[in-house]
């Protein structure tokens, strides 16, 4: 494994925590240590940040419902797509809504990624299949901007309540689609308080790592416009459509 993308320009942002690279292998990988307790899928990602070391998992390591995305068991357990646990939390009204979540959800075919590797960008020795920021909204901003500096396009943010770990692993690694989570809506790890709530958990998979990143490195970042009083902005605003319009309305007199 190798870093092909240079990935530092994450650390400028200033986010909360470290943004963190993940490996989905479907082979033990080498001179990396395993983790060495259980958790949550998404906790791996908060282990990632607090201890600012690399480190693989496997589903000895999974306590949660990660192992159904990653692939790491080969159907749910009935007792859990029936969807009774739901209603008993008070998450879902009745079984239906609970077990509606799992007819579709996003997961890797068993033995794929039997592994999954987690590192800080700044400890990256390989080439990520996604890159994880926890970011405040006008850090995320800047970020998605990035996202639609070049080609433009659309945000989109896809996940459900519970099991929202899916979409911010298998999600974006199978549509190659950048996908975020506001945290303090997913059940789970709300409830085990990883974590703070109103942040964004971003995931950019691979085939968007370079576009995002050259972006960031080549665009302004903090825009003169926010700087700006509500006041200044609206005239601001108004004299700029003033002048593309005018320039508008003269290439259609020279016509």
């Amino acid at each position: 494994m190798s870093l092909k993308t240079d990935l530092s320009v994450f650390d400028r942002l200033g986010l909360p925590r470290p943004a963190i690279g993940v490996k989905f292998l479907p082979k033990r990988p080498d001179g990396i240590p395993q983790l060495t307790r259980t958790m949550a899928l998404c906790e791996m990602i908060k282990e990632a940040q607090q201890t600012g070391q690399p480190f693989y998992a496997t589903k000895a390591n999974e306590d949660c419902v990660g192992s159904v995305p990653m692939g790491w068991v080969s159907k749910m357990p009935v007792w859990a797509e029936s969807g009774q646990l739901g209603p008993k939390w008070g998450i879902f009204e009745e079984p239906r809504a609970n077990s509606k979540i799992y007819f579709d959800v996003p997961r890797f075919s068993p033995g794929v990624a039997r592994y999954i590797v987690f590192s800080p960008v700044a400890k990256l020795n390989f080439d990520p299949d996604l890159v994880i920021l926890l970011a405040e909204p006008s850090q995320a901003e800047i970020v998605f901007r990035a996202m639609l500096y070049s080609d433009g396009g659309v945000i989109e943010s896809v996940t459900t309540n519970v099991l929202a770990c899916a979409y911010m692993f298998a999600y974006p690694y199978r549509t190659g689609k950048v996908n975020y989570v506001v945290t303090g809506l997913a059940f789970g790890s709300k409830g085990r308080q990883i974590f703070p709530e109103g942040k964004l958990l971003i995931t950019i998979p691979w085939n968007w790592v370079r576009k995002i990143v050259d972006n960031l490195n080549r665009m302004e970042w903090h825009l003169p416009a926010y700087s700006m009083t509500k006041e200044e902005f609206a005239a601001a605003a108004a004299k700029l459509h003033e002048e593309v319009a005018a320039e508008f309305s003269g290439e259609l007199d020279e016509e």
